[in-house]
């Protein structure tokens, strides 16, 4: 294994970290979420409903969020670190 593909598997952050914020992005967002469309929602059937959250939240924290976060404590670890 080389120095180039040694630093790529270290400049990955850990499972425990990545799991942290995915959590992170997920919460606030379905709580966010749900407080602006239950109200609109509250008279439909829970797997509608539900449908519906993972519609709008899903996109969001993958593709916005997640990799936000991830490079914002990204850059917080490296300062810590050097």
């Amino acid at each position: 294994m080389s120095i180039s593909e040694q630093q790529v598997i270290t400049d990955q952050p850990s499972v425990h970290t990545r799991a942290l914020v995915t959590w992170i992005a997920v919460y606030p967002t379905i709580t966010i979420t749900l407080a602006l469309i239950g109200p609109t929602t509250a008279d439909t059937p829970l797997p509608l409903r539900t449908l519906v959250l993972t519609i709008i939240v899903v996109p969001i924290v993958i593709y916005l969020l997640v990799p936000i976060l991830t490079k914002a404590i990204h850059r917080l670890t490296s300062r810590v670190s050097s």
